[in-house]
């Protein structure tokens, strides 16, 4: 299955239309847009222009999945009732909706003075013979997040983010390494630009189970392209058996709380 992913700063729906137009053209059957596409992520009163899941944002943009014949994942701010959460939707070819996940991994002032956050890392669902899980920017900083998802069969990891400088490392080294210590190809869709104080880093990227890059973006506006290969995919995990060789029976202190561990608050998440 050959995938798109589009770094932009922008949140414009016509600009969405064209550049899924223009993945679809090239072969596309998915295209993954950066954490926030629909609104911008530091800006204000993401509160207020919030929508619910099935609001005018999905509409919109299950209008140009359909008329462009490919998948779009979307980051978006999403209002439940009360709540507002940092979300990603998955939208099919036909305009109906595949998955979702609610980001569990707040980030700094951004997120906390904001977001409430999610409470699951189950967003699997089977694209075109692919199993596709969702995750959201600082969701893939965490081991657990990407492991919890390949365990549970993920072929591929989409994560939109809003990635900023001065981070780099993330996309360069952390991004590679999920994906070859889970076996998966990782597709990271990050924000360009500026937005208030901060400056995007770009190095949007699809990285193969190997760790290895199958497309790269600058700091810029650029549609990436890319194959998922389901046999090199297998190939690769007969080579690398870190699923298979996992001692479970030794890792329970890895769910347990540090001692002097107090509820995550977000103020000390600040870098």
């Amino acid at each position: 299955m050959k995938i798109a992913v589009w770094q932009t700063g922008s949140a414009d729906l016509g600009r969405l239309r064209v550049r899924a137009l223009e993945a679809s053209a090239a072969g596309a059957r998915l295209l993954v847009t950066p954490e926030a596409f629909t609104s911008g992520y530091a800006v204000p009163g993401i509160a207020e222009v919030a929508q619910p899941a099935d609001g005018a944002w999905h509409d919109a943009i299950a209008e140009i999945a359909a008329e462009a014949g490919i998948a779009i994942l979307y980051g978006h701010p999403e209002r439940d009732g009360e709540e507002i959460f940092n979300s990603a939707t998955l939208i099919h070819r036909d305009g109906t909706v595949l998955a979702q996940h609610r980001k569990a991994h707040l980030y700094g002032d951004v997120d906390w003075s904001t977001y409430t956050p999610g409470s699951s890392l189950d967003a699997l669902v089977e694209l075109d013979g692919v199993r596709l899980g969702i995750l959201i920017c600082y969701d893939v900083e965490f081991p657990e997040s990407v492991r919890a998802l390949a365990l549970a069969g993920a072929d591929l990891v989409a994560v939109p983010t809003a990635l900023m400088r001065p981070y780099e490392v993330v996309a360069r080294t952390l991004v590679p390494a999920r994906a070859y210590e889970n076996q998966v190809f990782l597709a990271y869709a990050n924000r360009s630009g500026s937005e208030g104080p901060l400056t995007y880093c770009g190095e949007s990227c699809v990285v193969g189970p190997d760790g290895s890059d199958l497309a790269r973006a600058g700091s810029g506006d650029e549609l990436l392209l890319a194959e998922i290969d389901t046999a090199r995919l297998a190939a690769s995990r007969a080579d690398n058996t870190h699923l298979g060789d996992r001692r479970p029976e030794l890792y329970g202190s890895l769910i347990q709380p540090r001692t002097g561990d107090a509820p995550a608050t977000g103020e000390e998440h600040d870098r």
